[in-house]
């Protein structure tokens, strides 16, 4: 007999490619049917068979405040009243470019886009206009969306679906596309000098967050500023994922690096599509119409997705915020250190702020590589462990996993309950 889930599942197929919008959403790589969400409220997500779950997924990052926060479901309802959609100006666009530039001291001015994706396609375009140079640098494992340019050795869905690339990308795409390694400087002398003066831009996650989570090394992303800035390459932080996560003002804030362009998404958005690119003045004015390089979007700078993005910024920055959520994280990654110690298991945990990654290895992750050494069997019956036990994570090893500000004591006591009762499952 199907759940509910099951049911829908079997159903989607007939519409949708493969049943999903999203490939990880179709838990593949954990060898089971994808549950059917049907609400969330606070720390909690409920599937269609009725079945409650802590989420640690927090839709991949956006819901920082948790789901259906009162303030930011107030805020939708108030705008959405007075429309939805314009395809013209409105003062809260200003408003929320503002909070950016306030918290974001390397950008001077920002545009708004409708997704992460949107936001890094659009800042190789400006790069590339700007510099009058084709090539641009990505690392192994660094996901930066959909873009061909960025399904080359790309992180993320395409790495939990072991996918090198994808069919429909030119060799001309692919020729401009040139890989370094993460956390090792090296690799991108060696391509700046492979390359002079033919490199317009080095786009890089300051935290990787879609090969799990995986931190830089000390000096790695000083030495990268130096280098770009020797060789005038622009340097692109995504920051899709770590913008406003890690710290309010994202990695850059972090690890005290100033980037030429940034680009956002998620938190800025409040649990709504959206997307940002901005940095230094003389890069951002040659953007129409202030400049000849061209980017639209009928719905960019969509007012529901500002507000939601504003009130959002705003919750943030009361009540020491990014303490507890430190707080959280931290007792999260020590007391799940504290179990695997119990049980005398050696898998590794990396953690930047509120984002972290148990992985399934036998030594420190510290780049695609090292990443590529985890145990995915492992992973799936861990993964099927704690869904029994209520605690939703990602379903991939190669994802992020997040607390959020509705996360409460009594939600990481069972999210810790879980794995170690999870962990005991899993013979190495």
């Amino acid at each position: 007999m199907y759940s509910r889930s099951g049911s829908l599942f079997r159903d989607a197929q007939n519409y949708i490619p493969g049943g999903v919008n999203s490939p990880v959403r179709a838990f593949h790589s954990v060898g089971t049917n994808p549950i059917y969400i049907t609400k969330g409220k606070g720390s909690k997500i409920y599937d269609a068979d009725g079945n409650e779950y802590i989420d640690t997924v927090c839709s991949w990052g956006p819901l920082i405040l948790g789901h259906a926060h009162d303030r930011i479901t107030e805020k939708i309802r108030e705008v959405a009243e007075k429309g939805t959609s314009f395809g013209a100006n409105t003062e809260i666009e200003i408003e929320l470019a503002k909070k950016i530039c306030d918290l974001y001291p390397s950008i001077d001015l920002v545009r708004m886009v409708n997704s992460g994706t949107e936001a890094t396609m659009s800042a190789i375009r400006l790069a590339r206009g700007y510099t009058g140079r084709d090539k641009f640098i990505k690392f192994e494992g660094c996901y930066h969306g959909h873009g061909d340019s960025f399904l080359i050795k790309a992180g993320s869905g395409v790495l939990t679906l072991g996918i090198p690339g994808s069919p429909g990308i030119t060799k001309r795409t692919a020729k401009d596309t040139l890989i370094a390694r993460f956390n090792d400087i090296s690799s991108v002398q060696e391509q700046v000098e492979k390359n002079k003066g033919q490199v317009a831009a080095v786009i890089i996650e300051p935290v990787m967050g879609n090969a799990g989570v995986i931190p830089p090394a000390e000096n790695f992303l000083q030495q990268l500023r130096k280098l770009t800035e020797e060789n005038k390459i622009v340097l692109i932080f995504d920051e899709v994922i770590t913008g406003c996560r890690v710290a309010p003002g994202g990695a850059q804030e972090l690890y005290n690096i100033s980037p030429d362009i940034t680009c956002l998404g998620k938190i800025i958005g409040g649990g709504f599509p959206v997307g940002a690119y901005g940095g230094k003045k003389e890069i951002m004015e040659h953007l129409a119409p202030s400049g000849p390089i061209y980017q639209a979007g009928t719905l960019s700078g969509n007012p529901v997705a500002m507000a939601a993005g504003l009130e959002t910024l705003n919750i943030l920055s009361e009540n020491n915020a990014y303490e507890q959520l430190e707080d959280k994280a931290q007792k999260l990654e020590s007391r799940i250190n504290e179990n695997m110690k119990k049980l005398g298991q050696h898998f590794t945990t990396n953690r930047a702020g509120s984002m972290s990654t148990l992985f399934f290895a036998q030594q420190k992750v510290t780049d695609f590589n090292s990443a590529m050494t985890c145990n995915t069997e492992f992973f799936t019956t861990y993964f099927k462990a704690m869904l029994k036990h209520g605690i939703y994570i990602a379903p991939s090893q190669f994802e992020a996993g997040f607390v959020s500000l509705a996360h409460n004591d009594e939600d990481i006591d069972r999210i810790i309950e879980a794995n170690y009762n999870s962990l005991k499952g899993i013979r190495v």
